[in-house]
């Protein structure tokens, strides 16, 4: 027999599984979500009047295409339910996105990152500017952001929105949610970037795929080397995962890397290792924090033409991304590479390199070569991967902060919500 809290879990699960259908499949009859849920009318209809009398969620008519017969009545998000802000740090620019409860896009800038030596206090002075701009444009007040969604390269805490480390600001860690904690009552969620990239091509990779979709691997090439992994789980949804691969020890006594040990994969594959080999600069010289994509397409014109140093350069690169994905895949299990980021444009001096490197793999040889694609719109990819994963994150929040036995909590309507206490699932891990 179920007692009152089992039957109020239950109820939650089941109107934050109404929510996650309706963010899949856009608005939606009754009798739509109840195929995609496979719950019964009866709960559907228990559920919608809640969310509806919360103002979570609206109803709208669609007229049949013939303009004959009553019009189709279907569900939606509020658009002015709440709202949604994304921060993508990249190595030389910061963009701040502002978007609904319905997934819409309001707003975006972006502000180059001045590489200003007083490191993340400065820094964290112009995200608080930033993300006090964006609202001042729309003329959204404070109280109706729901949450922050922030991203960045680099090392994320496993519970709290803290970046450990980055290549941006090496071991200055920044606690995101304590530095904007005096201003700011929304939730603050902080993701790896290429995790992200991994969980929007996990979740199309679902939609072409369906139950045979398994796992997949995102390597994100660019100033900076990153993976993520995304597994099919069970009932809880998809596995993501970025383990620190850029820093995977390749060569031991190696080149110098940015995180200030020696022989890292990114030490041989980030743009600034390709640099420092195309031009024969020794092993230990200091890395640069950023290399202009402009100064990588002369070296690669240059090996296209046939220069040998500048070719080997990229063929090394190569050689140290394909060891360590053979390494990966021995680890885990045999699944296709998705190759993303700038570095997709160097592809072709890459391959052989990375098609040698995973060679030396056992499994490789024993089961043929993963199949490899190239993906090359990451900026779109990591925004999808904090749609998907923060607008779940606000729905859940929603769900349990008031949407509870019929109770008609206007969470929406006063945006009490965003100050609830923030739970372990709101956040990454590394």
């Amino acid at each position: 027999m179920l007692t009152k809290s089992s039957t109020e879990l239950v109820r939650q699960r089941n109107s934050v599984l109404v929510l996650s259908v309706l963010r899949r499949h856009g608005a939606l009859a009754h009798t739509e979500i109840s195929d995609f849920t496979g719950l019964s009318s009866a709960t559907i209809s228990a559920i919608t009047a809640d969310l509806e009398r919360a103002q979570i969620i609206e109803k709208s008519e669609q007229q049949a295409a013939s303009g004959r017969g009553r019009p189709r009545v279907l569900l939606r998000q509020r658009r002015d339910c709440g709202y949604l802000i994304v921060v993508i740090i990249s190595s030389d620019a910061v963009q701040y996105s502002l978007v609904d409860y319905a997934g819409k896009l309001i707003d975006r800038f972006s502000e180059e990152r001045s590489h200003d030596p007083s490191g993340a206090g400065r820094f964290m002075e112009g995200v608080r500017a930033g993300l006090s701009r964006i609202l001042d444009r729309s003329r959204i007040s404070q109280e109706k952001v729901l949450l922050i969604s922030i991203s960045s390269k680099g090392l994320v805490d496993s519970t709290e929105p803290v970046l450990l480390w980055s290549p941006i600001f090496g071991g200055d860690r920044i606690d995101f949610e304590s530095a904007l904690r005096p201003d700011w009552q929304a939730k603050v969620i902080l993701d790896n970037e290429t995790l992200l990239v991994a969980a929007a091509l996990g979740a199309r990779e679902e939609v072409v795929k369906g139950a045979d979709f398994r796992s997949l691997a995102a390597l994100s090439l660019g100033h900076s080397i990153g993976l993520g992994i995304v597994r099919r789980g069970g009932q809880t949804g998809q596995e993501v995962s970025a383990p620190n691969f850029g820093h995977m020890l390749h060569m031991a006594g190696g080149g110098l890397c940015r995180c200030g040990t020696r022989g890292c994969i990114e030490a041989y594959a980030g743009f600034y290792a390709i640099l420092r080999s195309a031009f024969e600069v020794p092993l230990d010289t200091i890395p640069a924090k950023f290399v202009p994509v402009a100064e990588l397409d002369k070296i690669a014109a240059k090996a296209r033409q046939g220069h040998r140093t500048s070719a080997f350069a990229f063929r090394q690169a190569g050689l140290a991304l394909g060891n360590g994905l053979s390494r990966m895949l021995s680890l885990t299990e045999r699944m296709p590479i998705a190759i993303t980021g700038p570095g997709t444009r160097y592809y072709d001096l890459l391959r052989q390199g990375i098609e040698e490197g995973l060679g030396q793999s056992h499994i490789v040889r024993m089961e043929g070569m993963p199949e490899i694609r190239i993906v090359p719109e990451e900026p779109i990819l990591v925004f999808e991967g904090h749609l998907n994963r923060a607008l779940s994150v606000i729905d859940q929040d929603i769900v349990v902060s008031g949407v509870q036995g019929g109770s008609s909590a206007e969470n929406c309507s006063d945006g009490s919500f965003g100050a609830t206490q923030p739970s372990p699932s709101g956040h990454s891990r590394p």
